[in-house]
């Protein structure tokens, strides 16, 4: 988030109403959201806007946030892209950031510690990531 720029943010989430509800939130914080509703579309959504950031739950349909998560890291388009995982499966914390993710909240989550997270995500650079990163492989 350079200086006080808006940026943008892609919520892929099945439950509608979880996921209008972040994206207001979001939006009333001065972000720019677009929505997924199911795993398969939050990918080809990733890919064609490029966001600042992408919040993905874990259990949809036609493709899940598992697999989502994998083919992120695994693209080019979007490897460098911050995830923060906003799931109810329960015990998911490791097996996610070892995945990939950047950060992982658990359900039920206010909107104000998802903000919190992500203002944290997008205040540390890219290249602080991937050292966290490397070191948690480790």
């Amino acid at each position: 988030m350079p200086g006080n720029d808006p940026f943008v943010v892609l919520v892929v989430e099945d439950d509608l109403d979880a996921r209008r509800m972040c994206a207001l939130y979001l939006a009333s914080k001065g972000c720019t959201v677009f929505e997924a509703a199911d795993g398969r579309s939050g990918i080809d959504e990733a890919i064609d806007l490029r966001p600042d950031l992408i919040v993905l739950d874990l259990a949809m349909p036609r493709v899940d946030g598992w697999t989502a998560l994998s083919r992120l890291r695994a693209s080019s388009w979007t490897m460098d892209i911050p995830v923060v995982v906003v799931s109810a499966v329960p015990d998911v914390r490791d097996e996610v950031l070892r995945l990939g993710a950047d950060a992982c909240l658990e359900k039920p989550c206010s909107p104000e510690v998802l903000w919190y997270q992500i203002r944290g995500l997008m205040r540390v650079g890219p290249h602080v990531r991937d050292r966290v990163k490397r070191f948690a492989a480790h």
